[in-house]
């Protein structure tokens, strides 16, 4: 039994995912502005992401949004102010699990 792919190409373990290596103008001309995701994440987790995020309860939960090509948009406190927050702009919503 081999661990590895025949094709070290196709191999995910190893291999980069090819959207992963579009240049800015290429990701935005397949819609990459237009798509946005929401996850979960704890207030630790984004007190490291922020400069100003010594005031976060480190065990509380938010919603962060993130565009399609990772820059953060906006962290909620809740779902409904995300969906609030959403609903006045277009963009199309992708959920991860």
């Amino acid at each position: 039994m081999h661990d590895r792919s025949e094709n070290p190409e196709l191999d995910t373990k190893t291999a980069s995912h090819p959207l992963k290596q579009l240049t800015p103008a290429q990701f935005m001309a397949l819609g990459g502005n237009a798509v946005v995701y929401v996850r979960p994440i704890t207030g630790a987790a984004l007190a490291g992401m922020m400069t100003e995020g010594d005031d976060l309860e480190a065990d509380g939960q938010f919603q962060l949004v993130v565009s399609g090509d990772g820059s953060p948009l906006m962290v909620g406190d809740s779902t409904e102010a995300v969906a609030d927050w959403l609903a006045e702009r277009n963009y199309g919503v992708v959920s991860l699990h």
